[in-house]
């Protein structure tokens, strides 16, 4: 069963065939062999929300079947009794919209006058030419779609968690797995492919039965642990964003709201780059603009995270520029989903609500030494689900706001959108019972990881805390944070009457 929005859900046997199939068709494709050397770039760090999972999390080790515990994680006489996971999708391609850009800017390129020479790249030939010539292998089609890179993304991270936390995911509680996607394909993809990773967990070795022909149910009847079904889609918790009319009309939809993203293209920090892409690329800086150049940036970026390679992209731009084109991503990220705007955050109370809601059904059962129903919740979403929550949450608000005008005074800002919600990031909160509290109120307690590391609690910077304890930090948003009110938009009176 799955809990969907305000109600329970039961997933049927069939979808579970039409899983299987692309399981094992996914399986077949896919190759689960131990990474090669990755590639390192010296902009990896600067790339904001389009940053690899590694790139943020370089503590991760090659096998993820022996994953490096958190030496903060509780142990002994603590039992995780249930995980609610929330995840963002893993690497995909660029948007239709990026794409389009970058076609734009690859045309520029493309037209340069015969002679140009521009700025040598290695072996000779000028950096432009080499851009000129480089494949533009992007089409539209891809608009954002899950690459085989996320898919691998969410393989390893089920291996990793489920090897973290052996007692939650094990075979007899795969049944009880709850997911929740977003509608875009990249998160439901990123669900199945976790599952993928659960197979390889539960099933080291074992080859895929054949599902040939007419016998698409023969994989779900050879394996019927394989009982929880495909992820349920429920826009309303995972894009909450777009069903909250407040946020939509006065930042979404809101030209003036992105005030400071807009001053920064135009400020000195970005016309110096535009200067020197210009002379480097030898393309007229009139033709280029704040947008092309962070298309090239994000090239770089979607080649090294998609493919591993390091493009000629890359070679456009040094350390300087990629700190200044990470603040420009950052200040979007601030001011859309971040501190920049109170209905940023407030949008997001239903999830949070949510995650509460089966963390206290969870504790309600153990004490009536019932067992846990949902022993994990995985609920897959976007960069934009994550944001708002942490934000809700009080995680990475800096003294001062983000501004077009404080990029040097924010140079350590604690708000850096790579660093919290790369690919593949995740938000985990795991309930624990202790055997050995001295009061009823010690019994349950609560930890949350980020990207699979423990996260000090925002209330006491500790890592561990009293369940109690921190649902009354947490009193406000649980009990007065209501959709309807947030995000209603007051109606005006435009009638003539008194």
């Amino acid at each position: 069963m799955l809990r969907g929005h305000g109600r329970l859900l039961r997933v049927t046997a069939a979808p579970v065939a039409a899983l299987a199939v692309a399981l094992v068709s996914s399986l077949s494709r896919c190759s689960l062999l131990e990474p090669e050397d990755p590639v390192v770039s010296a902009l990896s760090p600067y790339f904001g929300t389009k940053t690899r999972y590694e790139d943020a999390n370089p503590g991760l080790l090659p096998n993820p079947e022996a994953p490096r515990r958190d030496p903060e994680l509780l142990e002994e006489t603590c039992t995780p009794v249930q995980l609610v996971a929330l995840i963002r999708h893993g690497t995909r391609y660029p948007t239709a919209k990026q794409i389009r850009k970058l076609r734009q800017l690859h045309g520029l390129l493309q037209a340069r006058r015969p002679g140009d020479d521009g700025t040598r790249a290695a072996g000779g030939r000028s950096l432009g030419a080499a851009l000129a010539n480089w494949p533009l292998w992007y089409a539209d089609w891809m608009d954002g779609q899950l690459v085989e890179k996320g898919r691998q993304d969410m393989r390893q991270l089920a291996l990793r968690l489920a090897s973290l936390f052996p007692a939650l995911f094990s075979r007899e509680n795969y049944g009880r797995l709850q997911l929740v996607t977003s509608s875009k394909h990249r998160c439901v993809d990123s669900g199945a492919a976790f599952l993928q990773g659960l197979w390889q967990h539960y099933h080291p070795g074992v080859p895929p039965p054949d599902v040939a022909g007419d016998r698409p149910g023969r994989l779900a009847s050879a394996y019927p642990d394989m009982e929880c079904g495909p992820p349920r889609i429920n826009d309303k918790l995972m894009r909450f964003f777009d069903y909250c009319e407040k946020f939509l009309t006065q930042v979404e939809k809101n030209a003036t709201a992105l005030y400071h993203v807009e001053a920064f293209k135009t400020g000195p920090e970005m016309q110096n780059i535009l200067n020197k892409v210009a002379a480097t690329l030898q393309v007229p800086v009139n033709n280029l603009s704040a947008d092309l150049i962070q298309v090239a940036f994000f090239t770089c970026s979607f080649d090294l995270a998609i493919k591993g390679v390091k493009s000629p992209w890359c070679d456009v731009f040094d350390i300087d520029d990629a700190k200044v084109l990470e603040y420009l991503n950052d200040l979007k990220q601030y001011w859309k989903r971040g501190y920049g705007y109170t209905i940023n955050s407030r949008s997001s109370c239903t999830l949070f609500q949510d995650i509460f809601q089966h963390l206290d059904k969870a504790i309600e059962q153990k004490k009536s030494s019932q067992p846990v129903s949902s022993p994990v919740i995985l609920q897959f979403g976007h960069a934009e689900t994550l944001l708002p929550l942490l934000s809700l949450m009080g995680y990475f608000k800096d003294k001062e706001p983000l501004t077009a005008y404080n990029y040097k005074e924010q140079m350590h800002r604690k708000f850096r959108s790579g660093h919290i919600v790369p690919y593949a990031s995740n938000l985990i909160f795991v309930l624990y019972h202790c055997k050995n509290a001295k009061t009823p109120k010690e019994e349950f307690r609560v930890q949350m990881l980020l990207n699979e590391k423990v996260l000090p609690l925002a209330h006491s910077q500790q890592t561990v805390s009293l369940y109690e304890d921190l649902k009354n930090y947490y009193k406000d948003i649980l009990q007065s944070c209501h959709t309807s009110e947030e995000c209603d938009v007051p109606k005006v009176n435009t009638s003539d009457e008194l």
